[in-house]
């Protein structure tokens, strides 16, 4: 195998990264500048440095800037949409009672990725993805239960509950967003990888910024006001935003989506790594169980070929 062949790694590791410092960014920016506020630094912000990012690519490695297509468009408009509302939906499952089980079940896009990475665009679905997937899957959710004493109980019986049915959904529709920018790069035929991604990120990160400016003008103008005035504190974000996006994108451009997004939820453990040392919070043993499931799951998943 090619060295290039597992670049999608490191480069997968590296968004998880980025993706864990956006989302303490994020998390510092939402007492002031609200829930859909701070949603919008990651797109805004995240823009500027995904268009310098493309100029490097593109005068380092000599590479023209891609020319798109019908095909290219149709992908990014659907992803960047279907993102825009896995967010709305993550958000609707805020503000629901069962908060944890809707947020475990949203993870259930491990899984979704995997369907909709075979049926749209024929990536391979192989007895250890499969495993791989089950193992992640299984993990995330034992780790994040409503009821700690019995977590397969409250899973079997939540499936119909209005929380589990949103963050399912969301699950769906962050999976089909996920397939929808491969498919979008791949779509870019003759570009190479590297400037594929670039290319398919400022396309999509400038639509979605458009659409979210747009609806928060009619909805509330005074949000979008907050976010200009607070520029140094966004940048941050913004900037670790745009890494990690910089890191999917390119994972995706070189391997099939749901080996990405399960070797992507090393993110968790990077949450619980950093939960445990600076905040010294307990660690259940149902949570080490799914902590050892999703191990094994992102193990699985790096080997497999």
């Amino acid at each position: 195998m090619t060295p290039i062949a597992w670049l999608w790694i490191p480069i997968t590791l590296a968004a998880a990264l980025a993706q864990t410092a956006r989302n303490a960014a994020q998390r510092h920016l939402t007492p002031i500048l609200g829930t859909f506020g701070a949603t919008l630094v990651r797109f805004l912000y995240g823009l500027p440095f995904a268009v310098v990012w493309l100029a490097i690519v593109c005068e380092a490695g000599g590479f023209p800037l891609p020319s798109p297509n019908v095909k290219f468009f149709a992908w990014v408009v659907v992803a960047a949409v279907a993102q825009i509302i896995a967010t709305a939906l993550l958000l609707r499952v805020i503000a629901e009672r069962n908060f944890s089980l809707g947020v475990a079940y949203s993870k259930t896009e491990v899984i979704q990725v995997a369907i909709f990475g075979f049926i749209f665009l024929g990536d391979r679905v192989t007895l250890a993805t499969a495993a791989a997937v089950g193992l992640g899957t299984l993990g995330v959710l034992l780790m994040s239960p409503i009821d700690s004493k019995h977590p397969l109980r409250t899973l079997i019986a939540g499936w119909t509950t209005r929380s589990a049915l949103l963050g399912i959904l969301s699950g769906a529709c962050f999976g089909f967003a996920a397939v929808g920018y491969r498919g979008g790069a791949i779509a870019l035929e003759g570009a190479a990888f590297p400037a594929a991604a670039a290319y398919t990120l400022v396309a999509a990160l400038s639509l979605q910024t458009v659409l979210l400016v747009g609806w928060l003008l009619i909805r509330d103008a005074r949000i979008v006001v907050r976010v200009f005035q607070a520029w140094r504190a966004s940048l941050f974000a913004g900037l670790m935003g745009a890494t990690a996006s910089i890191g999917w994108f390119t994972a995706m451009a070189i391997e099939p989506v749901a080996h990405v997004r399960t070797l992507a939820l090393v993110e968790l453990l990077f949450g619980y790594v950093v939960s445990r040392r600076i905040f010294r919070e307990h660690v259940s043993r149902t949570e080490l169980a799914g902590m050892a499931l999703l191990t094994s799951g992102l193990i699985v998943v790096t080997l497999a070929r």
